[in-house]
Parts: C-alpha cells; structure tokens; sequence
C-alpha cells in the first residue's frame, strides 16, 4: 500500500483515530498506563512499535499469562536513573519517564489504525522524544491483517516524523531488532534486510537519527554465540519451568528479561550519543 503525506493532514488524522479509537480503549483495559509527564522538568521519551519492545508487564495476569516475556522497552526507564542523567551532555530535562506504548503483532500501518500512534501525538510536548521501532510485522506477507510494503512502510514512517515535529518533539527511527536467525558459520545474519534499509533510507532522507539496532543486534549476539543467546535471550523455554509456558518454547523473535536488558543497553548506548549532539 502507499500513502501520500501530501493528503494526510492533521485533520484527517484525528478523524482516522476517532474511527478506531474503541479498539485502543479495549486494548487499555486490559493494560495498565503510563501517564505522560505535562511538566516541563520531564522528558517523556515515548515508544512506539511492535512485540520486541512491548513492556508485558503493564498487561493483567502477566506473570501467570506471559512471563517470562518482555520487550526492551519494557525496561528502558531502568537506564535513566538520576546518576545516568548526570553523565548526558543534552537538553534532556532534570527527569525522564518512559511511556511504552508498543504493542505485539503491530505495524506501522496498524499501530496508526488502532488510535496507539494518536495517543502519542496528543500527548507530545515540546523537547519530547519518541523512539520508532517498526518492520517485524510489516514485513509479514503472510499476515494480511498487518503487512504493510516496502513503499507503505516508508510514508508511515515519514508521517510519523512529521507529526512528532509538528509538536516540537524529536523523532528517533530505529531499525527492527535482530531475530534468531539465520545462522551460519557462527554468524547471524539479517532477517530484516529489507526493511532495515528502508528505514535507514527514510532517516538519510528525512534527516533524522537512526539507531541501527538490526545490525548492533546482530554484531552483539554473534559474539555471544548462537548457544547463549537461544537459551538465555530468546524465549526457547524448558518444558515444566513457567507457569505461562507449561510445554516449553521456541520463540526465536521475543526476548526474556536478560535478553530485554542486552537490547535496551545497546538502544540507550545510541540514544545517549545521539541526545549529546543536540
């Protein structure tokens, strides 16, 4: 599908949110929120993607229904204690909360579709910042519901750019982190490699930063080994060990909390660079 910024005005996003906005407030309830921070001594460094950044632990039930499952953005505001805040050289405000608003199985189409996106451009204010993580599911042909093409993809990001700009908020893109494979000679490769240019694309063109987590992610899990991070990382659980996993699993996509932990520190590590140059 593709998309033309030059029709989508500010107007017609509402209206589009408006018609949608019953399934967010259904997925609301069934998830504990974060309020956004209105004052001025806070940043909000909001989140927006897929799965791999979802913070599980904001749904009900979560240690009987997902644990040990979690996504990077679920403990990224672990990274931004007082003594961490004092080593930036930035405008980032004397506080920073994080406001994880991902959410599995989205794309960049769908995330817009379902209101997700809307409560983050309502809620912007100035010197904010929002961190976009897309590609996993818009990258599903198989999945109708969500996929979204090369082309799509690309003006959903350019309008997302645009909005949080709008708002006197910066934009960071973020390529989707690496899966579990393909491996080969101790090596993993690049399942994203489409859509991880693409974004890197719109970046260059839009000049906005990109943090390259698709190749940082595969560069730190190949020199950990594909052993260590099946086991430990991704959600390949023994049978009989978590009560939500009563048969065990392969998951070769989602993150365990060690594993949420190495992603968020190889994101905060380039969100520190790029926040120090403003």
């Amino acid at each position: 599908m593709k998309i033309s910024l030059k029709n989508i005005s500010t107007a017609f996003f509402i209206t589009a949110s408006v018609m949608i906005v019953a399934q967010t407030e259904q997925d609301n309830q069934k998830e504990r929120i974060v309020q956004p921070s209105k004052d001025k001594s806070t940043t909000n460094i909001f989140l927006a993607g897929d799965s791999t950044l979802t913070d599980y632990t904001l749904e009900s039930n979560y240690q009987e229904k997902r644990y040990p499952q979690q996504g990077w953005g679920g403990v990224f505001q672990e990274f931004f204690v007082a003594d961490s805040l004092k080593t930036f050289k930035s405008p980032l405000a004397k506080n920073v909360l994080v406001v994880d608003k991902a959410k599995g199985g989205r794309s960049t189409r769908t995330f817009f579709q379902e209101g997700r996106w809307r409560y983050i451009f309502e809620n912007l204010k100035p010197k904010d910042w929002v961190l976009i993580q897309f590609g996993h599911n818009d990258e599903s042909e198989k999945k109708v519901d969500r996929y979204v093409d090369v082309p799509g993809y690309k003006e959903y990001l350019r309008l997302y750019i645009h909005q949080v700009r709008e708002k006197g908020a910066t934009p960071v893109l973020v390529t989707p982190v690496s899966r579990n494979y393909p491996w080969k000679d101790g090596v993993l490769g690049d399942s994203h490699v489409d859509y991880a240019k693409a974004m890197i694309e719109v970046g260059q063109e839009q000049k906005v930063d990109v943090i390259d987590l698709n190749k940082l992610s595969r560069e730190f899990f190949t020199q950990k080994g594909k052993d260590f991070v099946t086991t430990t990382y991704f959600m390949n659980l023994p049978e009989g060990k978590f009560t939500a996993y009563p048969n065990g699993q392969k998951d070769d996509t989602h993150f365990q909390p060690e594993g949420a932990k190495a992603v968020a520190q190889l994101v905060y590590n380039e969100f520190k660079k790029i926040v120090s140059k403003k």
